[in-house]
């Protein structure tokens, strides 16, 4: 029996037209798009949410965390799902699902509805993601590559940065509801586009086999139990916790499993073997670096505007707008870029401004506000289009044209999960360096310091003449100072997080000169 590797997949014919080939992309790009708005958009809309469910904080965070689940167990399936079902039938089918999915998560009464819905959209968003990038390295030829994955670029960078504005406005503004609803008018377009304008899938020439559902069901036991792990793992306090604990032997018996056994059948549901591209391998480590660069450190700043800043969800989004337009901008000027300069180095200089973005960031202070916030989000949204678009150039356009699906889904399940990790990384050392410097702060604030004792006396000669009696003022300018200490301790925090993923992005660079050379190449420069 011929291994998964040798196995003629499905292949699109090319479109004959211009026209037909942009509103391919156009059709791919939208389905992107849905998948990766949605997996922010929900982010400032939690609170309404669990008013209107009657959902405690626990059980209201099972809405991001079960599409986050659902997402990350179906992007490395979708090149198996492509090759049984069709390309064009698996795309357009999860594009109809996810706008079915959306209407229900609208239309939801109770939290486990809500829910099962989310699961639903996570489940059909995978493949909009990978599938999406995989149609567009298939259907454009290696000097159109860069243009064409810029457009799938714009969505997936500003995509994160566009959820929150979105969201923001309108649970604001109409009911959060309808962030859900908002998903209907383009599903619908997008899968009137799909269905028109891309190529219809050959007559399967696949052998029949039967499905690996051992393969399955371990890789769902590994990819959700990490996920889980990553999602919950501070709010249970990590290994403290016997779920999260059971959750890591789980994640790391299960995936050992599933590795072994994917490269030991012949017909494997991920092809792993599709590694053995030094540039796939290599890529997919700097995916998952920047993911965290790219989700995780973005993560950490609409909590300090609202933390510290004191910014609404709408104000929130407002002020990540302009990073995302940044991106959108830079992002064409990058696709055209990688037909002239090799790839590796517009990564590396995406990565030293990307790095500069991040120490900017790290030198926030209690009088940082939205204009020192301006600058630094700015940059990291021209930066990160630098990376990421050659990125996906140099790790997948030099691999041969039947191992690009499998490679897509790899490639980015490495983000999603680098996006994971780093988010649950940051969260706790956000944590921990905030009772860190929180416990410094206090020892040097003892009650016998002079300078100490006069804050504390303007303060209670504030509040006395604001009507207080003394005893009443003094408790209040003593809670003032307590909740001064906690403002500085968690913007201490902020600065330490920033700088360590600054360390983390620049550390990471070396791995470019294992990437393969592809300047806008796409999968034909391999033939």
């Amino acid at each position: 029996m011929a291994t998964a590797a040798a196995i003629p997949a499905r292949i699109s014919v090319p479109p004959k037209t211009g026209f037909f080939k942009w509103a391919i992309a156009v059709s791919a790009a939208l389905g992107a798009m849905l998948e990766i708005v949605d997996t922010s958009i929900v982010n400032v809309a939690l609170n309404d949410m669990q008013a209107a469910l009657g959902a405690t904080l626990s059980e209201i965070g099972w809405v991001v965390t079960s599409y986050a689940i659902a997402n990350v167990i179906i992007l490395p399936l979708t090149a198996w799902l492509g090759n049984v079902f069709g390309k064009k039938r698996y795309f357009v089918f999860s594009l109809a699902a996810f706008t079915v999915a959306s209407m229900l998560c609208g239309m939801a009464t109770s939290l486990h509805m809500l829910i099962a819905a989310r699961i639903l959209q996570g489940l059909c968003g995978g493949g909009l993601l990978a599938k999406a990038q995989t149609i567009l390295f298939e259907n454009f030829p290696p000097e159109e590559q860069g243009t064409a994955q810029g457009i799938f670029g714009v969505c997936a960078i500003a995509g994160p940065a566009i959820g929150p504005v979105l969201g923001g406005y309108i649970t604001t503004n109409l009911n959060w509801r309808w962030i859900f609803y908002v998903n209907l008018p383009v599903g619908i377009g997008a899968v009137i586009m799909s269905t028109i304008f891309l190529p219809k899938d050959e007559e399967n020439t696949r052998p029949k086999s039967g499905v690996d559902w051992l393969g399955i069901a371990l890789l769902i036991a590994a990819v959700g139990s990490i996920q889980t792990l990553l999602e919950q793992g501070q709010e249970d306090n990590w290994f403290e916790s016997p779920f999260i604990t059971a959750l890591a032997v789980t994640a790391a018996m299960s995936g050992s499993l599933f590795v072994w056994r994917q490269l030991n059948i012949d017909n494997p549901v991920v092809d792993l073997r599709v590694l053995k591209h030094r540039s796939l391998a290599a890529g997919s480590v700097f995916s998952a670096v920047l993911g965290m660069g790219l989700y995780g450190a973005l993560f950490a700043v609409p909590i300090y505007a609202q933390a510290i800043l004191g910014y609404t969800s709408q104000e929130t989004g407002y002020l990540l707008a302009p990073s995302a337009l940044a991106s959108a901008f830079v992002m064409p000027i990058v696709g055209k870029l990688t037909n002239k300069v090799d790839g590796r180095i517009l990564i590396a200089v995406g990565g030293v401004i990307l790095t500069v973005a991040i120490v900017m960031l790290s030198d926030m202070n209690p009088n940082t506000g939205k204009e020192e916030l301006y600058w630094p989000l700015i940059i990291r949204g021209i930066g990160t289009p630098l990376m990421f678009l050659p990125l996906s150039l140099a790790a997948i356009g030099p691999l041969p044209k039947k191992d690009i699906p499998a490679a897509s889904g790899i490639y980015n399940l490495t983000r999603q999960l680098g996006g994971s990790v780093g988010i649950a990384l940051l969260t706790t050392i956000l944590a921990r360096r905030e009772s860190f410097h929180r416990a410094i702060l206090v020892e040097n604030l003892g009650v016998s310091d002079p300078s100490v004792q006069d804050r504390v006396h303007l303060m209670t000669s504030a509040f006395v003449a604001r009507g207080m009696d003394v005893v009443a003022a003094k408790n209040a300018a003593l809670t003032a100072l307590d909740g001064l200490v906690a403002k500085q301790s968690a913007i201490l925090s902020f600065d330490d997080m920033f700088f360590l993923v600054a360390v983390f992005v620049i550390a990471s660079l070396p791995l470019v000169i294992f990437l393969g050379k592809a300047k806008g190449k796409g999968p034909a420069a391999a033939h």
